[in-house]
């Protein structure tokens, strides 16, 4: 039944259509946990996608690499910087975080995101849409073109999956996930449709779609994968990565995931997973990634991609 439920649930994104990455680095600088380059790889014909590639010093040995997925919060003049450390609020550094405890970590843009915005010139002049009319936008294009912007983000992230399994110092045998709300939200999906990924974590990313849309609570575009509700919901996700590792967490103060729907999508994964290949964690506060949450977070991915 399980893999039934999971072959439905896959059967909801477009096929995937790949390009070679061509990956090209445009900068680099040294940093006090290694060093941080500005890459740029194709995601699909005629667009490319701006990344920071943080890499531990030395190489004696292959290391993990890790995808390191932004939040949203109505920021959308941020992302691949947040987790790459350029922000303010160091609660969502985890890329830089990780790479201080040995793992290659790729930190990209989502599409509406940073570098892909429409223009500042265009967006000031009201000739393009801005923040969350964008994400409209490109929500409905998505549908148009017989897709949905949940599966626009998750095949990007495989493409940065292409890019770090072809990267000769991190060994792609051993690469995983990791994000915050919206990023945790891509890091389940990630996990979920491509097995490369062998551990994933994900802080405040979901709750089950029936609690939310009952609560009435309104969400990021790509949280809405046309068909979903008829043949599963964010538990059947969780569960579809078994039997490789996963991790959640919740803020039990998290006005915009319904606690009753996450604790059932942790009832879910508890029988789906072996001993040890789930994570559960339950903070008492609101919407955020605290530290003590990460650093358990951080051992459980480095316990499963061998860091």
């Amino acid at each position: 039944m399980r893999r039934a439920r999971k072959a439905a649930l896959l059967a909801l994104f477009p096929t995937r259509r790949p390009v070679a990455p061509a990956l090209r680095l445009l900068d680099g600088v040294r940093t006090d946990y290694g060093t941080r380059e500005l890459v740029e790889y194709a995601v699909a014909p005629g667009e490319r996608v701006r990344a920071f590639l943080l890499s531990p010093p030395g190489r004696r040995r292959r290391r993990p690499g890790v995808i390191a997925s932004h939040q949203h919060a109505g920021q959308y003049w941020l992302g691949k910087s947040e987790p790459a450390g350029l922000s303010a609020n160091a609660m969502y550094h985890y890329g830089v975080e990780l790479c201080r405890q040995g793992c290659v970590v790729l930190c990209p843009d989502h599409l509406g995101f940073e570098e892909r915005q429409p223009g500042e010139i265009e967006r000031r002049e009201g000739t393009a849409p801005d923040g969350r009319e964008n994400e409209a936008v490109l929500f409905a294009d998505c549908l148009l073109r017989g897709s949905s912007l949940t599966a626009k983000y998750l095949f990007d992230l495989c493409q940065a999956l292409d890019v770090l399994a072809q990267d000769e110092r991190i060994d792609a045998a051993r690469l995983g996930a990791i994000g915050h709300s919206l990023g945790g939200q891509t890091a389940l999906w990630l996990a979920f449709y491509d097995e490369r990924v062998r551990a994933a974590f994900s802080s405040c990313g979901f709750s089950t779609l029936e609690a939310i849309q009952r609560h009435r609570i309104p969400h990021n575009f790509a949280a809405y994968l046309p068909g979903l509700l008829g043949v599963g919901d964010m538990g059947d996700v969780v569960a579809g990565v078994a039997p490789r590792a996963f991790g959640m967490s919740h803020g039990t103060r998290d006005p915009i995931f319904p606690v009753e729907g996450v604790r059932q999508i942790e009832r879910r994964a508890r029988t789906a997973f072996a001993p040890g290949y789930f994570l559960g964690i339950a903070s008492r506060g609101p919407h955020c990634f605290p530290e003590s949450v990460r650093r358990r977070a951080y051992a459980f991915l480095r316990r499963h991609l061998g860091a």
